[in-house]
């Protein structure tokens, strides 16, 4: 269970957001919702440990950070493009402990790239990649930023049935989209309320 108890946000001298509370448990999903501004990437950040809370807490059971228990894939892909596809996801490996490079290429049609630098992409191959580490390693939570943008159509139905198996596990979700994820919510946190 992840909860989340009257958590604030400050950027750039201003608050985002505030009195944010709610609570994540087993296969559930929180939507987030709200126009452009009203702090749904700032908070994921905040989740993910980028940024420090500025007043609330924010816990997770079985876990002494957040963060060592998320994936996060936010707008940036954070991809390597000096790197081939198979090294980008390598060198997640390295930094997250572990996985299964194979599957990870294969959970979004990768393979046939593996070998092509990442600076050859398009963006919607770079996004595949990204979106490629939450099959990497296993982690209990997953934290999405508009992970839809740039995927096609046959992506997004896989990226549709990842969900599905993550949450059939028990695993959480916590997303900010414009789109719809094939997924419905367990709750929906409308964030242009708490400004």
């Amino acid at each position: 269970m992840l909860t989340a108890t009257d958590l604030a946000c400050d950027r750039g001298g201003r608050r985002v957001f505030q009195s944010v509370t709610f609570a994540v448990g087993s296969s559930d999903y929180l939507e987030l919702r709200g126009p452009n501004g009203t702090g749904k990437s700032s908070l994921l950040r905040l989740l993910a440990g980028f940024d420090a809370p500025a007043g609330g807490t924010l816990r997770l059971e079985g876990s002494e950070r957040v963060a060592e228990a998320a994936h996060y894939v936010g707008h940036l892909d954070a991809v390597k493009p000096a790197l081939t596809v198979r090294e980008n996801l390598s060198f997640w490996r390295e930094f997250l402990g572990g996985g299964d490079i194979h599957a990870a290429l294969d959970a979004f049609q990768l393979m046939p790239l593996a070998d092509d630098p990442a600076s050859l992409l398009s963006q919607g191959q770079r996004r595949r990649l990204a979106l490629s580490r939450i099959v990497l390693v296993q982690r209990p939570l997953w934290l999405l930023d508009e992970p839809t943008v740039g995927l096609d159509a046959a992506s997004l139905t896989r990226l549709g049935a990842l969900i599905a198996a993550h949450r059939a596990a028990g695993g959480m979700l916590i997303a900010a989209t414009h789109a719809d994820l094939t997924a419905q919510p367990t709750a929906i946190l409308n964030m242009g309320e708490l400004r």
